[in-house]
């Protein structure tokens, strides 16, 4: 019995992966800019309210540019997965920064609690939604 092989070209693979380093070096960006400019002029909670929408905003022109422009072809299965890679790895990402500064796991799951204001799920969203529908209505 021969193993189900499985071809996918390096390109499909490579680029959506350099595109989220893309995402990731203006999520520092934006952080570093959030805790130096945006929080001393207009506070904590809207300084978080106002940089998720920047970071949400950049991801979808970001994702939007690339899947306008790339030749490649993705069924709608490659979009949903490349969407769960880019949460997989911005989560993991934040999760893995937080334990190297000695932030408590309940303090990175507290981001995420919606009732009680936190934001933030806004970008893992974006990053999740946005490759299936630029790749798909930019393809229609």
């Amino acid at each position: 019995m021969t193993p189900l092989a499985i071809s996918i070209p390096a390109p499909a693979i490579l680029y959506p992966l350099a595109v989220w380093a893309v995402m990731a070096v203006l999520a520092v960006s934006n952080g570093i800019f959030r805790e130096l400019v945006v929080i001393p002029r207009i506070g904590e909670y809207p300084g978080h309210v106002l940089s998720t929408a920047l970071l949400v905003t950049a991801i979808l022109a970001v994702s939007g540019a690339f899947f306008a422009t790339t030749g490649i072809e993705y069924s709608q299965a490659a979009l949903l997965a490349i969407g769960a890679g880019w949460t997989v790895l911005t989560v993991g990402f934040e999760f893995l920064v937080g334990h190297l500064e000695g932030t408590p796991v309940s303090e990175t799951l507290a981001q995420y609690d919606v009732f009680a204001g936190q934001v933030w799920i806004l970008v893992p969203l974006a990053l999740f939604c946005s490759p299936l529908v630029f790749g798909w209505l930019l393809r229609s």
